[in-house]
């Protein structure tokens, strides 16, 4: 294969499979990354979940793909974020050529934003705690991905319909976890929460004081 147009139809076929599926809230996404970057998607379905369309760009990981910062691109079942508040599981694979060249990607989002919200709902209606002690992943990328969905599970939102007190929980639930140990982690939950570095700083101290307060509350109570 040369290019992606090769295999214009076999891809269609998948984009169908996929799309048809599992429904109206999948994205599949075709991008032809020997284009400008601005303008990499030659086919999608279900646009609506990210609001765009054919003529549109990719995402930044593509960006370090193509850079060769990141060597094997391909990933599967990790979280993301639209900047409207929706919560996706995705999955992207690479497409390369004859030479081994990355010349396009596949890329599956499907909308869980309902299913995390009523997941916080059932959590707070059965009033019980499904404690993991351990997960593994393939990189932190992956693990800060766990570590997001799990504390957005805690709060039974999205990020865009957290108030203040629900975003300074969300972040202490993180720090506690030590999300914000992973390099870049504080830029990421920025974005997430469209707040400013600022703010975020300020939010964390919130939420450290909470906690030492709990827990010296906690030790008097027992002594």
């Amino acid at each position: 294969m040369k290019h992606i147009e090769d295999e214009a139809e076999f891809l269609n076929q998948i984009m169908q499979l996929i799309s048809l599926q599992f429904g109206s809230k999948c994205e599949v996404v075709l991008h032809d990354l020997t284009k400008d970057y601005a303008h990499t998607i030659a086919d999608i379905r279900n646009g609506h979940i990210t609001n765009r369309k054919v003529g549109d760009c990719g995402s930044n990981l593509g960006l370090e793909v193509l850079r060769g910062t990141v060597k094997d691109g391909d990933r599967f079942n990790y979280i993301t974020t639209t900047t409207d508040g929706k919560i996706l599981k995705s999955s992207s694979i690479y497409l390369k050529d004859d030479e081994g060249n990355v010349i396009g990607s596949l890329c599956v989002n499907y909308d869980i934003t309902e299913t995390v919200r009523f997941e916080g709902f059932l959590k707070q209606f059965n009033q019980y705690d499904l404690h993991q002690e351990e997960v593994f992943v393939d990189d932190v990328n992956g693990l800060l991905d766990y570590l997001i969905l799990q504390a957005q599970q805690l709060i039974g939102k999205t990020p865009s319909e957290m108030n203040k007190n629900e975003r300074i929980r969300f972040l202490s639930f993180l720090d506690a976890k030590g999300a914000f140990l992973i390099t870049r982690s504080s830029e990421k939950i920025c974005e997430l929460l469209g707040i400013s570095k600022f703010t975020f700083y300020n939010y964390l101290e919130a939420a450290r004081t909470q906690r030492q307060e709990e827990s010296e509350s906690k030790a008097n109570d027992n002594g």
